[in-house]
């Protein structure tokens, strides 16, 4: 949509007046929306010689109001152009920054004004690394137009730097100062910066010192639990099988490489205090784990069954015993494999008993069991006999 006057002088002026005050009118009061009419407007706007209305009409959003909308209804591209054609480059600026192109934004704001470009830069929050390229755009801009003047001019420079609030350093605006600066013109900010530095390094350090004890403590605490025990009354129960904890042979064949106290079978006993006969507890944990898990658990004691029962043949055959010593690594891996998929938790107080909760108290597989319990109505043929009862 194009709008031509043909006429010349006041009354074109005039004219062109009335007719923006009508479209006003219509994007404002009558909440128009149509994109032909805002691009109108705009190109009306970009005419004058006063560019406010131009800047106050780009920073206006018709549309923030409605849910899921566009914000304002003209076209950037549109506008951008029409900015660039009347030379209204704070109109150019504005639209580059509506558009997410801060760069661009920030380069022509330093032809028209450098507080202009330092805003700019400073409108990006959430992009550090943008922020501070920015930034340094901005800077170079500043030192190159004091370069070869005097010495305050580089000094001036140098308070740039209070102004990107410790965004830049000494060191990042450097290169942009020619070779013959006297270093005495940066010993303050070079001073400053070095004290910066100091104070990370300082705190470097304290986190170094902190991380240091606390892997300290690790090992300390692993070291304690090697060593940790805990007391069994003699009448304590196994949580399974109900037998006594302290059973004397007989109860099941277990493999060699569990650390048995006498002929005693080997048992776990838990921070909580459950405590559970080796077999009882690889049973209960594989009948309740997944299928997966179960598999793995019995994979590894038939593997520790298999190596005891080499090892039961090498010592009480031909075997010199090598064959033992060089075989007890691999048996203290498959153990601590087989101690962590079983007994990394109490099985009747960890997640194994929270996940059950979740499980119907009749499965799939029982449903005679179910229907045995089944209360059947009685024929019809069938009298009840009425029970009296005398006192």
């Amino acid at each position: 949509m194009i709008y031509e006057c043909k006429h010349v002088g006041n009354s074109c002026r005039n004219e062109t007046h009335e007719v923006i005050k009508y479209l006003e009118f219509c994007v404002k009061d009558l909440n128009n929306e149509d994109p032909g009419v805002h691009n109108l407007l705009l190109s009306l706007y970009s005419k004058k010689a006063d560019e406010s209305q131009l800047l106050q009409f780009l920073d206006t959003k018709f549309g923030s109001g409605q849910a899921n909308g566009p914000e304002f209804f003209y076209e950037p591209q549109y506008a951008l152009r029409l900015c660039l054609q009347a030379k209204r480059m704070r109109a150019c600026v504005r639209i580059y920054s509506m558009m997410s192109m801060h760069e661009e934004a920030v380069a022509l704001a330093l032809r028209v004004d450098l507080e202009l470009a330092k805003a700019e830069a400073d409108k990006v929050e959430d992009d550090e690394e943008l922020r501070k390229k920015l930034w340094l755009k901005v800077a170079k801009h500043v030192i190159e137009q004091e370069k070869g003047v005097k010495r305050e001019n580089i000094k001036k420079a140098i308070e740039f730097l209070s102004e990107t609030n410790n965004l830049l350093k000494i060191e990042d605006i450097l290169p942009f100062f020619p070779d013959f600066v006297l270093i005495d013109d940066f010993k303050e900010e070079i001073c400053k910066s070095l004290k910066d530095y100091n104070s990370q390094i300082e705190q470097l350090k304290a986190e170094m010192d902190d991380a240091t004890r606390g892997a300290d403590n690790i090992r300390s605490d692993i070291g304690a639990l090697a060593q940790r025990y805990t007391v069994i009354d003699r009448e304590e129960e196994c949580g399974v099988c109900r037998r006594k904890i302290l059973t004397v042979g007989g109860l099941h064949q277990v493999g060699r490489s569990y650390t048995s106290v006498g002929h005693m079978a080997p048992f776990y006993v838990f921070p909580c205090g459950h405590a559970f006969h080796a077999n009882c507890l690889i049973a209960h944990v594989t009948r309740c784990t997944s299928q997966a898990q179960a598999e793995r658990i019995l994979n590894l004691q038939k593997q520790l069954s298999l190596m005891d029962r080499k090892a039961a043949k090498d010592n009480g055959g031909t075997g010199n015993g090598e064959s033992i010593v060089s075989s007890a690594p691999t048996v203290d891996k498959l153990r601590s494999q087989l101690d962590d998929a079983v007994a990394s938790e109490c099985p009747f107080c960890g997640d194994l008993m929270i996940k059950e909760i979740s499980l119907p108290f009749i499965l799939p597989g029982e449903s005679v069991e179910k229907a045995s319990w089944e209360i059947k109505p009685q024929p019809a043929s069938q009298k009840i006999l009425p029970m009296t009862m005398s006192i």
